[in-house]
């Protein structure tokens, strides 16, 4: 088992005890907990240089947008974008594809026309596309799984023809862990002249990125699964779909002259970044990166899969334990249930023993459905994570298991 304790020291939240226990921390698949040099970067923001940006011509705002659009070259270098442009800071994973939905498919979509998601997409890769399919009234068409949480592929390139015009699917499920071969989804999707979006936001922090090597048209992450702080995101698009589209929202700092008569719209990436943004969060996302980057992800990767491995056999010692999801190639997060006993009592029960687990439907009803489960108790890890907290989880388990029979 690989040990990472020099990892660990670096995030000042693990000297914390919940109900006089050490944290065990299994929910990074939600948000991952900071290492100092980010917590250290939004902070030093705020005490030593904060100030509005692209707007004023003193030290405080100068400094601030050069720390700012700093992180858009960190951004581009990190996921390998061909230009800075093509990277655009929003809120978040979920924002970014409500941007593409209403920006880039109210665009192209008419009549007629088909979007394809798959059965494993979070509500934030469902709901944004049912809207803007309603409102032009093209049709929604759904990959399916099979029981192990793989996407049936032959029947995702069965359902491709000329009316598809876009695709939108997660690199890595948040319920299941399922790896998706995004590179082969996005070759065949190209084949009939679909835009293909990946919602990489468990993928971003568990392998290395080449967004030209992918040929994702966009390509969408959130700070906050990555180390970094929350309310922070990425869109990547290709510089000549960004350039095609609408703005998604107007404001300040989007425009290039406005008139009561007309408005011309600034060009990227700023077209895309109406309003003030946040700033420090921003800038501590580039921290963020840069902290992943020195970890590194043969690091990274390596560690978590041992995890995996180890949880996985671990829970396959517990009979009353069944783990949907069992893809061959899977991350690391596993979603179980018990039987008899609800996933929120396993999840409270365990918060009693300091150790912190997802449970509910992780805003995939359709996939909860599909699995035949009403909700879930997840685990999922981070670079940080260690055996014994497993060791400590596994133990709960057993207890909850004796208390409840």
């Amino acid at each position: 088992m690989i040990a990472l304790p020099k990892i660990r020291q670096q995030f000042p939240i693990f000297n914390e005890e919940v109900k006089g226990h050490r944290v065990a921390f299994l929910d990074t698949g939600a948000s991952a907990q900071k290492p100092q040099v980010v917590i250290d970067a939004e902070k030093n923001v705020y005490e030593k240089y904060y100030a509005n940006i692209h707007r004023g011509v003193y030290y405080f705002s100068e400094k601030s947008t050069q720390e700012y659009e700093a992180v858009r070259q960190i951004a581009q270098s990190f996921i390998k974008a061909a230009d800075e442009r093509e990277i655009i800071f929003t809120k978040g994973t979920t924002e970014s594809i409500n941007l593409v939905a209403q920006s880039y498919g109210r665009m192209v979509l008419n009549t007629g026309d088909v979007v394809i998601i798959s059965e494993m997409e979070h509500h934030a890769n469902i709901v944004p596309w049912q809207m803007i399919c309603d409102e032009k009234g093209a049709e929604l068409k759904i990959i399916p799984i099979n029981d192990d949480g793989d996407l049936l592929l032959d029947q995702y390139v069965a359902m491709l023809d000329d009316r598809v015009k876009i695709v939108s699917v997660t690199q890595v499920s948040n319920v299941l862990g399922t790896i998706n071969d995004v590179k082969f989804i996005i070759d065949e999707a190209h084949k009939v002249g679909a835009k293909v979006l990946i919602d990489g936001a468990q993928g971003a922090v568990h392998q290395p990125l080449d967004v030209v090597a992918l040929d994702a048209d966009f390509y969408v992450f959130s700070a906050h699964k990555l180390y970094g702080p929350t309310g922070v995101g990425i869109l990547y698009g290709k510089r000549k779909l960004l350039e095609a589209m609408p703005p998604y929202q107007t404001g300040g700092d989007m425009i290039d002259v406005v008139t009561f008569e007309k408005t011309t719209f600034a060009p990227l990436p700023n077209k895309f970044e109406a309003g003030t943004p946040n700033i420090a969060g921003v800038i501590a996302f580039g921290e963020a990166m840069k902290w992943v980057e020195a970890v590194g992800f043969e690091t990274i990767v390596a560690h978590e899969d041992a995890l995996l491995t180890y949880a996985m056999a671990q829970l396959a010692e517990i009979p009353e334990v069944h783990v949907i999801g069992t893809a061959k190639e899977k991350a690391g997060v596993i979603s179980f249930v018990i039987k008899g006993i609800h996933p929120h009592d396993i999840g409270t029960l365990l918060d009693h023993e300091g150790v912190a687990v997802r449970v509910g439907h992780h805003c995939a009803q359709p996939l909860m459905r599909r699995m035949k489960v009403p909700a879930t108790a997840r685990m999922s890890f981070g670079v940080y994570s260690t055996s014994e907290e497993i060791d400590r989880l596994v133990a709960g388990l057993k207890k909850i298991i004796s208390l409840f029979s």
